[in-house]
């Protein structure tokens, strides 16, 4: 019956999705250089240990590997009020004058984003706050004010035509996660970054990506494994977790991705062995399917996918890889469309049928997280023992934390 997904999923007990991660397990700092990182690889249960120079040599020659291309915005930033107080601002989702990401880093003169906001019972709904910064040797004034206190939506204003994007560099701080538990220092902003970034706009790096160099892409293409690129903007409920009673419960952040043309054609040219790099590539990818479903079957143009919306189907509903792609193809040909901009919260957690994903490149992930579904999803109960692998080995946890190759049952 079309209704047993949820009753599997509302039995799910989320105390089984967490696990013991000491303290001194959470990598602070990257190793040095990026790609001598550990790489634990898992395929048809079996474990092995490698380094992560030795990726290439564990992929297949079809391998068709999809990166996130998204940068990380210094989004983090501290205002002063007169009374020593101290306001921080971080900014989440653009709101005003546009939701796209890549157009919002474009304004002048003003601007409207959610943010979180910490110390705001400090911030009065009445009060702006101001500070100055520098750009291009042009001191600038900067105010921020609210446009919307109940949905902690800020407006900035700066009177000059320097854009949106010039301003948060010179304003604000990359904010590190929380569970690093430091201060953010200048090494981070190379270190932060993937060395492909390249579409400025996330508050998170997808870091499964923070492994590659460009030695890594060279062995890589001396291999014949192909790479395509998609954007998803990595936003701060990344971090969050999981505190409803059950997996349906809980809210999704919704993020904002891009699909170009071209990625579309690279799919389609190769739908048997596609490999994210990335947690984020993947709900990226999995989200690009359901959206062709959606065209596929006439529901709608609009690309937004919520978080339960791939459970109900009966496998008979659904079209293939190829068959959604296709519908996608057709609807950007049709629309003269070079790109495709939608927002997803897809929830991905065991039950899940993967439609585009064979396998996934991503580091350890925070206990009782949703990307901790999302992995148990791809390998089932084997991700306890992955985990244990990992502890009892040394490896490094989370953001700056090593790797791992996985191979979906």
């Amino acid at each position: 019956m079309k209704n047993n997904w949820l009753a599997a999923a509302e039995a799910m007990r989320l105390q089984d999705f967490h696990y013991d991660l000491p303290d001194e397990r959470i990598a602070r700092y990257p190793v040095v250089p990026r790609d001598s990182s550990k790489l634990l690889i898992y395929k048809e249960g079996q474990i092995d240990h490698s380094h992560f120079t030795n990726l290439p040599a564990n992929l297949p020659a079809d391998t068709l590997l999809v990166f996130n291309d998204t940068k990380v915005i210094p989004a983090r930033a501290y205002f002063q009020k007169e009374t020593g107080a101290t306001i921080e601002i971080l900014l989440l989702h653009p709101e005003k004058p546009t939701h796209v990401i890549n157009d919002a880093m474009l304004v002048t003169q003003s601007c409207v984003w959610e943010c979180m906001i910490g110390n705001k019972k400090r911030w009065k709904v009445s009060d702006s706050l101001s500070t100055q910064i520098t750009v291009d040797g042009e001191i600038i004034q900067l105010r921020v004010e609210y446009a919307d206190y109940e949905k902690n939506q800020v407006r900035l204003i700066w009177n000059t035509d320097a854009v949106f994007l010039e301003i948060v560099k010179a304003l604000g701080e990359i904010p590190l996660p929380p569970y690093l538990n430091r201060e953010t220092e200048e090494i981070d902003k190379q270190t932060y970054q993937t060395v492909y970034a390249n579409h400025d706009g996330a508050v998170a790096a997808p870091t499964a990506g923070l492994h590659f160099t460009d030695q890594i892409f060279h062995e890589l293409q001396i291999k014949g494994i192909r790479r395509s690129f998609l954007t998803l903007h990595v936003g701060a409920g990344t971090f969050q977790p999981i505190k409803a009673n059950t997996v349906t419960e809980h809210k999704m952040h919704s993020e904002q991705v891009v699909f170009t043309r071209g990625l579309i054609n690279e799919l389609l040219l190769n739908t048997e062995t596609i490999v994210p790099v990335g947690t984020t590539s993947l709900r990226s990818l999995e989200s690009l399917y359901w959206y062709g479903v959606k065209l596929y079957r006439s529901e709608t143009t609009v690309f937004e996918i919520e978080k339960l919306y791939p459970y109900p189907f009966e496998e008979s509903e659904l079209p293939s890889a190829t068959e959604s792609l296709s519908a996608i193809a057709r609807y950007m040909d049709k629309e003269k469309l070079d790109s495709i901009v939608g927002e997803t919260e897809i929830f991905i957690f065991p039950g899940y049928t993967f439609r585009l994903c064979k396998g996934l490149i991503t580091n350890y992930h925070q206990p009782g997280s949703t990307l901790i579904l999302l992995v148990a999803a791809l390998v089932g109960e084997d991700w306890k023992r992955i985990y244990k692998e990992a502890l009892d080995n040394d490896y490094r946890f989370l953001s700056y934390g090593d790797s791992s190759l996985l191979w979906g049952k």
